[in-house]
């Protein structure tokens, strides 16, 4: 398949259209009589079907009312709102540099009450330091070639940052133990970090686990991903920010979270894992 963006916002409906044919057929019935039931043209069932059309919420809703399948609407209408923006590719969102990246959730961040956050590879943006954050910043830039706003970036993201002050919302961290391992920057700055999360863990309103290496596993370490409230997830990936919004994949993503944080340690057991990180420094 073709990397172009169109080509993941056809693929997207082309997984919509097949889901509602496939609700058809267990339904037992013909895109004719789908089209009487409906009070449409038969052609206009076959355009969705065969993703030529997008259809409408209310289209939706009338396909699925007709095959006695209510209970999909939910997914399905967050599936086809989703289908033009689910799967950005990280080069469109950072062709305007990384400041405008980190100022693009800012107004996400300010309406969600509980943010359930799982990493498994680096330091939650919302408990980087600056020094953290600039290293980090400046590999990613360097990597993607993107424009060289640094500076700008780390103090939009300080910024946004300031929710986690807010003690009328909750926070709950799952890191995994590499993620106070990994180098990404020099050890003064990687030290400063680290004090930085044992002094997080002081807030009443966050919670911060982290999963020992040594731990048995009920679930494997998974690419990071953010929870806010039970209304949208954010997952990445090296070439791809995901915006999920139907109801199952939210459900699906909450109930990794919380077995994820089954596998934590917290309190004074996750403080001696961040002091084991920062004794290793030299």
């Amino acid at each position: 398949m073709p990397s172009n963006p169109p080509s993941r916002i056809q693929q997207a409906r082309e997984d919509l259209a097949g889901r509602l044919r496939e609700i058809r057929k267990d339904a037992g019935i013909s895109g004719r009589e789908l089209a009487v039931r409906c009070g449409w043209s038969e052609s206009k069932s076959s355009r969705i079907e065969n993703a030529r059309t997008p259809p409408s919420d209310a289209d939706i809703r009338a396909w699925c009312r007709a095959c006695d399948a209510d209970d999909q609407v939910p997914d399905l209408i967050a599936a086809n709102r989703q289908s033009a923006d689910a799967h950005i590719e990280w080069r469109r969102l950072q062709r305007g540099g990384l400041r405008h990246l980190q100022a693009s959730t800012g107004d996400l961040y300010q309406r969600t009450a509980t943010f359930r956050v799982y990493v498994s590879d680096v330091i939650p943006g919302f408990l980087q330091t600056s020094g953290y954050a600039t290293a980090l910043l400046a590999s990613i830039a360097a990597f993607r070639g993107t424009p060289d706003d640094v500076s700008d970036a780390v103090d939009a993201r300080i910024r946004r940052n300031a929710v986690l002050g807010d003690g009328t919302l909750r926070f709950r961290f799952v890191l995994e133990e590499a993620v106070l391992r990994h180098r990404l920057c020099g050890a003064e700055t990687m030290a400063a970090q680290l004090g930085h999360l044992l002094m997080t863990m002081d807030l009443p309103h966050v919670a911060l686990g982290i999963i020992p290496f040594a731990q048995q596993r009920t679930v494997w370490p998974m690419p990071t991903f953010t929870v806010f409230d039970n209304h949208r997830v954010h997952a990445d990936t090296l070439d791809a920010a995901s915006t999920l919004t139907q109801p199952s994949q939210i459900e699906l993503y909450g109930r990794a979270f919380e077995r994820l944080a089954q596998d934590a340690a917290y309190g004074s057991a996750a403080r001696a894992l961040v002091a084991e990180a920062l004794a290793s420094l030299g």
